[in-house]
């Protein structure tokens, strides 16, 4: 009984130093608890409207519940298959013009972000969430550089940070990568790119992070880190966007160039945030 009790106080002192490490090392700057009932927080997220990018088959709305929703402590991005007029829609269209030549909004879905509420400039990214599953889904949790809109800087000029990437085609798999213009600003770059092979990744809460500061990126899959990318190896000149404030995205996507066929036998399908809490580094104290 003696060891035990010993066995048990003595990891009680381990998981409390270990708090205390992390206390000591970051502050929180802002979160997100889900401890309400409704839309999500305006003061925290704003949202993307309409088919945003990459060909892909949804349609964004702006503060309907149906598509995203805070109930029972838990914010709710939520795919439906229904049929809808595209507003944007051009009988005049070229096919190649794929957010005006579609004529017809044929599932919905939200994308949430924190741009023009809270910029985020190194620090610590925290997110736990239940991924979606089955063909089609397309799940991210992102950043991109503030540049894009404040200095009219093109995509991926600007910066992208993949916290995490995930196609329902491939269970298992979380993806990180990140994306860019080389230091010529001529051509696409990303990577390097990680996939994380995890047991059980669509099954129950998991907790992705992203530990960034002025020498590198580290990524954190339930705690343990799993990749990390250092700043100076990006080759992007001396204009590098993860020097450079982001903001928040977080958002539920299906189909497109990366997403692959819709299973809409498994519609609707859910994706499931705890909370977001952001941490920015605790400045070191005065020797």
């Amino acid at each position: 009984m003696q060891l035990r009790l010993f066995a048990i106080f003595s990891t009680l002192i381990l998981l409390v130093s270990t708090a205390t490490a992390a206390d000591q090392t970051w502050q929180l700057d802002w979160s997100d608890e889900f401890d309400y009932q409704g839309l999500p927080n305006p003061r925290n997220w704003n949202y993307e409207e309409g088919f945003v990018r990459n060909h892909e088959t949804q349609y964004y709305t702006q503060a309907r519940k149906k598509n995203a929703r805070v109930e029972d402590g838990k914010l709710i991005i939520q795919v439906h298959q229904e049929e809808h007029r595209n507003p944007k829609y051009s009988p005049n269209a070229k096919p190649s013009d794929w957010r005006r030549s579609r004529k017809l909004i044929t599932h919905t879905s939200a994308s949430l972000t924190t741009r023009g509420k809270h910029e985020i400039h190194y620090g610590r990214i925290e997110v736990r969430a239940k991924l979606p599953t089955g063909n089609g889904m397309w799940p991210a949790i992102w950043t991109k550089g503030i540049s894009q809109y404040k200095d009219k800087q093109p995509w991926p000029k600007c910066g992208e940070i993949d916290i995490l990437e995930y196609a329902g085609k491939e269970p298992g798999i979380a993806h990180t990568t990140i994306h860019y213009f080389d230091k010529k600003n001529k051509q696409h770059k990303s990577g390097p790119k990680f996939s994380l092979n995890a047991e059980n990744l669509e099954h129950g809460f998991h907790t992705y992070a992203l530990e960034w500061s002025p020498q590198s990126m580290q990524f954190f899959f339930d705690g343990k880190p799993y990749h990390t990318i250092k700043l100076d190896d990006i080759e992007t000149g001396q204009d590098n966007p993860f020097r450079k404030p982001h903001f928040l995205l977080i958002n539920l996507a299906i189909g497109g160039n990366w997403g692959g066929p819709v299973d809409n036998s498994n519609l609707p399908q859910q994706f499931i945030i705890d909370y977001v809490r952001v941490y920015q580094r605790k400045p070191s104290p005065l020797k």
